[in-house]
């Protein structure tokens, strides 16, 4: 309970006004059920027994016994001069009018309740969408994206139907089990010290079955998250599945899983299921145990409690074990939440690795250029990039060229900090990126990739992403600059025809030059393309290309390329292989060198 005792310390201070409403409706929801119980005693005593009416009044004072006695007196009036029918008319009234205030306060008791859980679980979900934001690129790699979906929504909606749905019982049971205990006392301390005993021994046993759920619930959470892995690669590789006809075995895979999830999940719903029927038991035991304990009390002792007193206080106790129930269910629920909630937390408690320093410096421009200084970066232990030095001056296109893993992509990367470097440090006007706001340095860039990756949105949106405010003149002009203008106003809505998921409803090279609409919008004095047209046709590239040559110009840009004849024009080519810059100079040169960039066009050429 610790650590749920956690998550309410950590999320509930925001709804402290909505605590002590909930707080104060509770109260007065339970003083007015034992009103309502209350009003039997003298229904039974007065009306059916000659022997409790009371002739005489005696002075108000805030004691039990007298205020007893002069409601006696007041129904043994009534029954007097009216008969027992309008007596007992007379109490059911009040019996209703008790029950009303009671339902109507448990009522706004509730109303404050939703609101606190829904905050919360409002605030939750804010926070982990926030934190997948914040997080670098490198954790998304080495975490399956199937598990992470699954924490932010399954284990969400899990936190929401366990824990959340207990804060309620947990908000109201407690005041209304003391209310009730009180009111016992004042009935009888015998009977209710009594209880006080057998009843913590039924709670201990429920509680041991229920720790029990917490394991066996993350087991349940975990392999859910290993079912939302195989159903994010399926529809992302379903092409590749359907060409190597890999149906079959992807399902048998899909299968096993899903049989262990159901094992899993079999034996968690039985324990839970054991709550109820298992409190009810132990319920009837206490409740046979009572009965026995106080009927003795009433034929052995005189002056304890009579027996309209004893079965209005089987009546509370009644009332009592309706939120004891309810408290053991609570339990349950919770520990199964708890499980969702470590897996959450597990993301939440990530390390956010590029982190922005104190007092970081702002920049809105690139005025002389970029420097790679003795750089050295690895993923796992293997450099990656090896002491790799070179200056980009402000206005220059350099080209990245060299077989695939040699680093290229992993040296943009560094430019925008997705990653930080080990060793070394990378430039813009002599400051290190690492001293200077995040936004600001990213705002510097423009990115064109490989994956022209766009949002389920409308084309206007797409090209308009990140920028603030922008009007239909500014992205139609930007479209235009990218060629795009004219296929887009070809489509049904224009530019508010949406694109579908992943721009599944366009072309390959419509997405491209959407995509450089969407830089060329923004404007950025860095432009960084990473392979822009090696996945297009050829009149796709010839265009988009064009699109390329309109964007680049008067603009520091890097572009990585395997195809070499996109880099031929570029002040200056720098070769990549194993992580270091092996050669460097514009095409002419590196053709004379003969070197590892010659054999590549050579290859190419063929």
């Amino acid at each position: 309970m610790r650590d749920f005792w956690f998550i309410m310390k950590r999320y509930l201070p925001p709804y402290k006004h909505l605590l002590v409403l909930n707080f104060l409706f509770n109260l007065l929801s339970g003083l007015f059920a034992v009103f309502s119980v209350a009003l039997m005693i003298p229904m039974l005593e007065i009306i059916l027994s000659q022997e409790s009416e009371v002739f005489t009044l005696v002075e108000w004072s805030f004691n039990f016994s007298d205020i007893k006695h002069n409601l006696y007196y007041y129904i043994t009036l009534l029954k007097t001069n009216y008969g027992p029918g309008w007596s007992l008319l007379f109490v059911g009234v009040f019996l209703i009018i008790g029950t009303f205030l009671k339902t109507g306060f448990t009522y706004l008791a509730s109303y404050a309740s939703i609101g606190i859980r829904n905050g919360v679980v409002r605030d939750l979900r804010q926070q982990i969408y926030r934190k997948i934001l914040d997080l670098h690129n490198g954790y998304f790699s080495d975490e399956r994206k199937g598990d992470i979906i699954a924490r932010s929504t399954g284990d969400v909606q899990e936190v929401e139907n366990s824990i959340m749905s207990s804060l309620d019982m947990f908000l109201k049971n407690p005041v209304l089990i003391v209310v009730f205990l009180a009111a016992m006392l004042i009935f009888s301390v015998k009977l209710t010290l009594f209880v006080l005993v057998v009843l913590p021994l039924a709670g201990l046993i429920i509680g041991r079955v229920g720790k029990s759920l917490k394991k066996t619930s993350r087991s349940g959470q975990n392999k859910m998250g290993d079912l939302m892995g195989i159903i994010e690669e399926t529809l992302s590789g379903l092409r590749i599945v359907k060409a190597f006809n890999a149906e079959k075995r992807m399902n048998q895979r899909f299968e096993g899983e899903v049989e262990e999830y159901r094992s899993i999940m079999d034996r968690l719903m039985r324990r839970r299921d054991l709550a109820h029927p298992m409190s009810e038991f132990l319920g009837t035991i206490v409740v046979v145990i009572l009965v026995w304990f106080g009927g003795t009390l009433i034929l052995t002792e005189t002056n304890t409690i009579s027996a309209a007193g004893f079965l209005a206080y089987l009546g509370i106790f009644y009332q009592v074990i309706n939120p004891a129930k309810n408290f053991s269910k609570a339990l349950y629920n919770i520990q199964k939440g708890l499980a969702a909630y470590d897996r959450i937390d597990n993301l939440l408690s990530a390390e956010v690795k590029i982190k922005e320093v104190a007092n970081a410096k702002s920049i809105n421009d690139l005025k002389e250029g970029i420097e790679y200084r003795n750089v050295t970066f690895a993923y796992n232990h293997t450099p990656v990039l090896k002491n790799i030095s070179l200056y980009i001056p402000k206005g220059k296109t350099i080209a990245l060229v060299g077989q695939s893993g040699s680093g290229k992509s992993t040296f943009v990367d560094l430019l925008p900090r997705f990653y930080d470097v080990q060793e070394g440090a990378v430039l813009i006007d002599g400051i290190d990126i690492r001293q200077l706001k995040i936004h600001d340095l990213r705002n510097l860039m423009g990115n064109v990739n490989q994956d022209a990756l766009l949002f389920n949105d409308t084309i206007f949106n797409n090209i308009a992403f990140g920028v603030e405010n922008a009007t239909l003149e500014e992205v139609e002009e930007a479209a235009k600059i990218a060629n795009a203008h004219d296929f887009i106003m070809a489509t049904e809505k224009g530019y508010d025809t949406v694109v579908g998921d992943r721009g599944s409803r366009l072309s390959g090279g419509q997405r491209q030059r959407i995509s450089i609409a969407r830089a060329v919008l923004k404007n950025p004095p860095i432009l960084i393309l990473d392979e822009a047209t090696s996945a297009l046709d050829t009149e796709s590239e010839k265009l988009v290309q064009d699109a390329l040559e309109k964007l680049m110009a008067n603009r520091t840009s890097i572009v990585i390329a395997h195809r070499l004849s996109t880099v031929r024009n570029a002040d200056c080519i720098y070769v990549f292989q194993d992580g270091e810059i092996v050669e460097t100079g514009n095409h002419v040169e590196l053709i004379e060198k003969g070197g590892v960039y010659k054999k590549l066009h050579q290859l190419q050429m063929g």
